[in-house]
């Protein structure tokens, strides 16, 4: 019999590997008509949309009932984040000013709205904050139009058997109503790192893997499926053989990740040689944090504070700002914790606003910040406050040149110089850093170190920038070379500068979470990594492991070579040497 066995590669966002059928789930897109109405019927369509809200939001208080009687009871802001935009009044007077004035359906004019909201975000990487919140926007409008159809929402949690979901992009509500003794994993076309549907399957343990472009259309409903959530990789109708391998695989993973854990959450995480690397997380949505301690990070090296601006309205007060950090600072006690400051672009503070024509080279970041003197302020004076219960420091985003830097600071100090008269107390000495992200400030790193506290380097826009690669771009994601050696060089540049001037330098991008590059990164000198919370325990593994004569020694031999792939090559077979169970 001919083997039909394919393999495809995505985004993994989710560890683990997955073996069972598949089961295609065919998300319904609603094509609302442009279909007006008389004026004397529409209080009767208010009436309707009146009451899709209601039962919208009954639903979702229901799921988060039974959210609450399972043990990932930490998605619940999430649900309850759609509740509050379901709630929301500017939100539905939108809809109704559709319905009176230009006489649509109700159908048609929530529609409307939401997909201006929905254009709006549509500009941005996909894998950012705000481009990961398409697909909640997205489910919130398809719930609404359901309820106003009155047809009734599928449920996927009733599947009676251990399944892989299958489909274009699962809902965050449909996520966190999966059962994990049925559904072993899912896959999907769309999706990104930082969606919340990514966020819930990690709370889960469910591997996953996003991104995979048409795997809808490859797979049938009842092919089996291997996902292997380590690697990206996903296998339809394996062989045998294959399926003997993972299976050996899958349970190997799983008691290794747990015995990893056991064993490396309180130790110091320190080279064989006794030379100490600090492990921090980064944190996308506040309930992640208690996560931290869970996986042994040593606090916070990177928190996106993007999160306010969707939950808390489009311009967080001052005292917004101050309890979400420190509500940070209380969980996490004595730990550090870095807040960097706003990071979108201009338009998605005002959605309905006409798009940048290149959002990722536009008025986004600290360029953004410093454009809304007001909003900037706000944030910075919530940061000092907090400061005054705890380690807390302040990271610029985007910083391109020295004089961004040196603005954004007087900035900062003409609001201590305020709080200071107005007698609000906060930590003198905050520490102060910089992204280096782009690469015009890891060309001048030698400037900034003169004048910054700490850099941490991101590497996601770095190898973007550097590389002129649209990450997002399916076309020429070949081009995305996290290894390619001018990003090393850059890279290593960075370190050595931080050294010179001995100021710490961080790593918070994806490729410090990336076990392939550990042994390099401290070979060329980074001492401070910061990731997600999940993968700390294999980065830590990693690194006690070695020591660093044994890593500096890799990053001679890496720096010889003169391709990603060469590279990836080599640090693939040294790495599995020291971790099998992440290779296998």
């Amino acid at each position: 019999m001919k083997n039909n066995m394919r393999i495809k590669r995505g985004v993994a966002v989710s560890h683990g590997i997955a073996i069972a059928k598949a089961f295609l789930v065919d998300a319904t897109e609603y094509t609302i008509p442009e279909r007006q109405i008389n004026s004397e019927d529409a209080a009767q369509e208010v009436g309707k949309l009146e009451k899709a809200l209601h039962n919208s939001i009954e639903e979702l208080k229901i799921i988060i009932k039974r959210l609450q009687k399972k043990s990932t009871k930490e998605t619940v802001p999430i649900i309850d984040a759609h509740i509050k935009i379901l709630q929301d009044t500017y939100l539905k007077s939108q809809i109704v000013e559709i319905i009176k004035k230009e006489l649509f359906t109700a159908e048609y004019a929530v529609s409307k709205t939401l997909r201006k909201y929905i254009k709006a975000l549509s500009s941005v990487d996909q894998n950012s904050f705000w481009g990961s919140r398409i697909n909640d926007i997205y489910d919130i409008e398809r719930r609404v139009i359901r309820n106003l159809l009155q047809e009734k929402i599928k449920d996927i949690s009733e599947v009676k058997e251990s399944v892989i979901i299958v489909c274009r992009d699962l809902n965050p509500t449909e996520t966190a109503l999966l059962d994990k003794n049925k559904v072993q994993g899912f896959i999907t076309d769309k999706g990104g790192r930082t969606s919340h549907t990514a966020i819930i399957a990690r709370a889960m343990g469910i591997p996953a893997v996003v991104a995979l472009n048409d795997i809808t259309l490859d797979v049938s409903s009842g092919d089996l499926i291997i996902i292997d959530g380590n690697t990206g990789m996903v296998i339809i109708n394996p062989d045998k053989e294959t399926i003997k391998k993972y299976s050996v695989i899958s349970k190997n993973f799983s008691s290794y990740e747990k015995n990893l854990l056991n064993e490396l959450k309180d130790l110091p995480c320190q080279t064989k040689d006794d030379h100490e690397i600090t492990i921090y997380a980064n944190i996308e949505l506040p309930h992640e944090i208690p996560l931290i301690t869970q996986y042994g990070g040593q606090g916070i090296g990177l928190y996106r504070t993007e999160w306010l601006y969707s939950e808390a309205g489009l311009l967080p007060s001052e005292k917004e700002h101050f309890n979400a950090y420190k509500k940070a600072v209380s969980i996490l006690k004595n730990k550090k914790i870095i807040v960097r400051t706003l990071d979108i672009g201009g338009d998605k503070l005002e959605p309905g606003k006409e798009n940048e024509k290149n959002p990722f080279l536009g008025c986004r970041a600290i360029r953004l910040s410093l454009q809304n003197l007001n909003m900037f302020r706000a944030q910075l004076r919530g940061i000092l406050r907090a400061s005054n219960y705890g380690d807390i420091s302040i990271m610029f985003p985007m910083i391109s040149a020295i004089d961004e830097f040196r603005q954004a600071k007087s900035i900062l100090e003409q609001v201590k110089d305020d709080m200071r008269t107005k007698k609000i107390p906060f930590r003198e000495d905050i520490k102060i850093g910089v992204m280096i992200e782009i690469p015009s400030s890891a060309i001048m790193a030698d400037i900034l170190m003169k004048e910054v506290d700490f850099c941490s380097i991101g590497t996601n826009d770095l190898i973007q920038y550097t590389l002129a690669v649209d990450r997002t771009n399916e076309k020429i994601a070949y081009l995305y070379q996290t290894s390619h050696p001018s990003v090393l060089r850059l890279i290593k540049y960075v370190i050595e500068q931080g050294r010179k001037h001995n100021k710490p330098i961080a790593m918070c991008g994806e490729m410090a979470g990336d076990w392939l590059y550990t042994v390099l990164l401290v070979g060329m000198g980074l001492r401070i990594f910061s990731t997600s919370p999940i993968v700390i325990p294999e980065i830590k593994k990693i690194i006690t492991s070695i020591t660093l004569d044994e890593a500096k020694k890799v990053s001679d031999n890496v720096f010889v070579l003169d391709s990603a792939m060469e590279i990836d090559k080599y640090l693939r077979n040294y790495t599995k040497n020291i971790a099998p169970q992440l290779f296998e």
